[in-house]
């Protein structure tokens, strides 16, 4: 499939659906990377008669080279005041979106782990679950993660509780809390629980951000679930949590990602939403 030397700002997307959407409720791998590894240089000068060997240095560990992609379709805009919804990306491109929730539990395992696997991710957080410690947050933008809104208090009925202001207000919260914090104003949303409405898209476009996020498949409890199909499809916006089970979740998303051949790309370089 086409692809290009590094070009990671573009933009694509579809239009979300308009009413409450019942989504799986907002609730929660490990293999060799795709890629050939590259070595650190080597002394091979030879040695003369008199002069004493110099020890070969070790290889030392990089970053592989992540293949970039020219987004093939377009973020759709804001419409009558309504910010899309993006559920999938439609897209011949063989990439995967990582997207994680919440904030509840942070551990080193979990750095350690995304760096390992040189994992870039959307860490939709909520307020009120990472203000004890904030900065934790920081080891994964500096691996290139970028933080969106997931609201401050984190209620999964306000689709249903709250009118427009209400929510705009939550969102709004949450967007001055990143920009504070982590020096950027969330450009994506996503809705505790999952549902939405076209009150909460025209909150979410007036508190400032472009799209909607939802997915069709998670990481949970150890094991993959999939609303379509068995396994991942190109273009698939993958959800997990930052819980307890974080290192069982990333091997079961990480083995069935290198089954589907599938490159972890940014959603925020893919929709040019950075």
């Amino acid at each position: 499939m086409p692809f290009s030397i590094p070009s990671r700002r573009a933009a694509l997307g579809i239009f979300g659906a308009s009413m409450v959407a019942g989504l799986t409720a907002c609730t929660a791998a490990e293999g060799a990377e795709n890629s050939t590894p590259v070595l650190a240089p080597t002394d091979t000068a030879e040695p003369t008669a008199s002069a004493t060997p110099t020890p070969t240095p070790s290889p030392t560990a990089t970053k592989r080279i992540r293949r970039s992609f020219i987004p093939d379709f377009q973020l759709p805009p804001i419409v009558g005041g309504l910010a899309p919804v993006i559920t999938k990306i439609p897209t011949k491109h063989p990439v995967v979106f990582l997207t994680i929730d919440d904030g509840n539990i942070k551990t080193p395992e979990s750095v350690r782990l995304m760096a390992e696997y040189d994992y870039p991710a959307s860490l939709f957080l909520t307020r009120d679950t990472i203000a004890d410690n904030p900065a934790f947050f920081n080891a994964f933008k500096t691996q290139g993660s970028l933080v969106e809104n997931h609201t401050v208090t984190h209620n999964i009925n306000m689709v249903r509780q709250w009118g427009y202001q209400q929510q705009v207000n939550d969102m709004v919260g949450m967007q001055e809390y990143a920009l504070q914090h982590y020096g950027r104003r969330p450009t994506l949303f996503r809705p505790p629980g999952g549902a939405y409405s076209n009150v909460m898209r025209q909150a979410v476009a007036d508190a400032g951000m472009k799209a909607i996020i939802t997915w069709e498949a998670k990481a949970n409890a150890g094991k993959m679930d999939y609303q379509v199909g068995n396994s991942l499809r190109p273009g698939d916006i993958v959800l997990m949590h930052f819980r307890a089970e974080f290192a069982a979740d990333l091997a079961a998303f990480r083995a069935a990602q290198l089954a589907a051949g599938l490159e972890v790309v940014l959603l925020e370089d893919f929709l040019g939403v950075v």
